[in-house]
């Protein structure tokens, strides 16, 4: 699969976090939408664990934090260009 753990657990704490839609509400990826159904069911795990919206934005906030340390994030850093 192409998604990233991290990449994959971002998106299931975002979604859970932000409810819109609710996991009960949302489409069900087609059948050859894999990547879709990997992050449909990496929210569903999220969910299942009994993760609240409020919990679920607490956990998006600590993995950012540490993401942040890991990759050296400098707020006061100019982004670079890309592809130019």
């Amino acid at each position: 699969m192409t998604a990233k753990p991290r990449s994959s657990a971002l998106y299931a704490l975002f979604k859970q976090g932000m409810q819109d839609p609710p996991f009960e509400t949302a489409p069900v990826p087609g059948t050859f939408d894999f990547k879709g159904k990997y992050k449909y069911n990496k929210w569903k795990s999220i969910v299942e664990e009994g993760v609240t919206p409020e919990e679920a934005q607490k956990r998006y906030v600590e993995l950012i934090e540490k993401l942040k340390a890991k990759y050296g994030y400098d707020e006061s850093k100019e982004p670079e260009q890309v592809g130019r």
